[in-house]
């Protein structure tokens, strides 16, 4: 029998499992019912599990034959400061809070994955089963890391997934290479001299001064990145002044900025530096930028994306596994881990994407329907790498 139809024999109670977390959602670093929900399974399964691995993450430790060989493979676990706005059964139980990214699914098929290794152990090493919090913009990978995730167990490389609206249920894309651009911010503060509105030459006008900052921004990547590269500089945030008939003292411009590769996200900071520096001089005003790197971009290694991609053929068929489709300008942390290890990051068929299935929608639920596949997934990249023969 084919493993995705020997699998869906563990369908229902896997769903039930997604289903219960989705209804008790917790937000970054706070997942205690979740991680706790991970780790008893886990226990009950017979699997060594580790607790408070970077403040909430689990590890589950399965191993089978002689080999040293060792991989890791990765779910997250919290959920998003989002109202839901669905009203099914398993709808979100706290208010403010939603699983609207799926990370639901992505914890329950794992769970289904270890739970088919144990009663099937049909591989030579050690799988590390990662349970991370806190991938919704806290880091919570970089603070596994820094509890010594590597350290502690060590593994050759490491594998992530993550369902995708829009691709159809049965389907998983591969990328060799870039699959998520980084996710940096900036703060600017622009400081001029306040003045009574109808007397502006008394004044400095931080708002113009902002207004044609905006404009010149805008021809940092036209003008500074190869046509041939991709990145992206969005302000999303303009404040200044209370008053009708006052100039403010003080304007400020927020926004991101998304690459794919660190020499792009590089240039664009030097080139947006010199901007503000151009405009401060211009206008008179004093400009002060400040911008953060946010989560790096995911970088699936060649060799290994290749390998996942002939997994996944195995699973889905030839004709349902995509190579090399366009990455997406959105941000994952599982990039941290691929700065220390090799690895890949796939995106595994969500269904439709219209009509509130989108991520971070607050009428978004995963695709139940996908399970299956996604636990085939693991269970085959488990075989093939830690093969026996």
């Amino acid at each position: 029998m084919h493993l995705l139809e020997n699998l869906r024999a563990i369908h229902t109670e896997t769903t039930a499992i997604r289903r219960d977390i989705h209804a008790h959602p917790e937000l970054a670093f706070e997942e205690h019912r979740t991680a706790a929900l991970v780790a008893e399974r886990l226990e009950a399964l017979g699997i060594e599990t580790h607790r408070g691995i970077g403040k909430t993450g689990v590890v589950g430790v399965l191993r089978a034959g002689s080999s040293t060989r060792a991989i890791g493979l990765r779910a997250d676990m919290d959920a998003l400061p989002i109202q839901e706005k669905n009203d099914f059964t398993h709808h979100s139980r706290h208010p403010g809070r939603m699983h609207a990214c799926g990370h639901d699914g992505h914890t329950a098929m794992l769970l289904g994955a270890a739970a088919h290794l144990v009663s099937n152990p049909d591989f030579d090493g050690t799988v590390y089963f990662l349970f991370q919090p806190a991938e919704e913009g806290e880091g919570g990978a970089p603070a596994m890391i820094a509890d010594g995730l590597f350290e502690r167990f060590p593994m050759e490389a490491v594998f992530g997934l993550h369902n995708w609206p829009g691709l159809p249920v049965g389907q998983i894309a591969v990328h060799r290479g870039p699959v998520m651009a980084c996710a940096d911010r900036f703060d600017i503060e622009i400081r001029g001299h306040g003045a009574h509105a109808a007397m502006p030459h008394q004044g400095i006008d931080p708002v113009l001064t902002g207004a044609a900052l905006v404009q010149a921004l805008q021809s940092v990547v036209s003008r500074n990145v190869d046509p041939q590269d991709s990145a992206v500089l969005s302000l999303t945030q303009f404040h200044a002044g209370d008053a009708y008939n006052v100039i403010p003292e003080v304007a400020q411009l927020c926004g991101t900025v998304r690459a794919f590769r660190p020499e792009v996200e590089a240039r664009v900071e030097e080139a947006m530096q010199r901007v503000c520096t151009g405009v401060a001089a211009a206008f008179g005003a004093n400009i002060n930028f400040e911008y953060r790197r946010g989560y790096p971009a995911t970088i699936n290694s060649v060799p290994e994306a290749e390998f996942c991609a002939a997994v996944a053929k195995e699973i889905c068929g030839d004709a349902n596994v995509t190579v090399d489709p366009k990455p997406s300008m959105g941000a994952e942390d599982f990039a941290y881990f691929l700065q220390e290890k090799p690895g890949c990051y796939v995106w595994l068929g969500n269904g439709p994407g219209e009509g509130g299935c989108t991520l971070h929608n607050p009428h978004y639920d995963f695709n139940d329907e996908a399970i299956p596949y996604g636990v085939a997934y693991w269970v085959r990249l488990v075989q093939r790498w830690l093969s026996d023969a």
